[in-house]
């Protein structure tokens, strides 16, 4: 199988496309897209944004020491890339977009209500790597939308939401189903199960 080098370069994808939303006054708050984030340790749960310090909303982030990751769906694919190409600095990014600023649980800055999901997360260490700085940071709390719950089981849906993810440069719904986790290694119950509904 043929194979082509490229140079050194941020090529794991798909990745998350989120809103980051952050401030404590109503004068500062701000959203910013974030493509460089995920999660660096499940217990106790903690999370990452990488930012450029050039962004308006570094130096909010950095002030306050809070932020809330807010993830996307296909009705927010807009609001979601138009947050990440407009500044702060110029425009009220909730009236621009129509999203309302809401209130979490354990931190001051604002969730974006649209949203299904909001992480709700405090910076632990800020981290120079280079172009961008790493928010290495704990979550605090997680909000859902009760829209995505199943009344009867009580799990959680995002499915329904419609999430997107961003793929070198392009937004892209999520496709169809493939396997669960450990869906890979069938164990004898589940065999036998299977070999039971197939023969009836």
């Amino acid at each position: 199988m043929s194979k082509t080098d490229f140079k050194p370069g941020t090529m794991v994808y798909p990745l998350p496309a989120v809103m980051v939303s952050c401030g404590h006054t109503a004068e500062e708050q701000n959203i910013i897209t974030v493509a460089w984030t995920g999660t660096v340790c499940s217990d106790p749960p903690m999370c990452y944004i990488s930012v450029r310090p050039s962004r308006h909303s570094y130096d909010i982030i950095k002030r306050t020491g809070e932020f809330v990751i807010n993830l996307t769906t296909e009705k927010l694919a807009k609001a979601t890339d138009w947050c990440g190409v407009r500044s702060g600095k110029n425009f009220n990014k909730w009236e621009e977009m129509n999203l309302t600023p809401g209130e979490a649980s354990v931190v001051k800055a604002p969730i974006i209500a649209e949203a299904p999901v909001h992480i709700e997360c405090k910076v632990k260490e800020i981290i120079d790597l280079g172009v961008h700085h790493m928010f290495l940071a704990d979550v605090v709390n997680v909000k859902v939308d009760n829209a995505y719950l199943d009344p009867e089981t009580g799990k959680f849906n995002l499915k329904q939401a419609g999430p997107i993810a961003y793929l070198h440069g392009n937004y892209y719904q999520l496709g169809q189903l493939i396997g669960k986790f450990g869906w890979s290694v069938e164990t004898k119950k589940a065999k036998k199960k299977r070999k039971q509904k197939e023969s009836e």
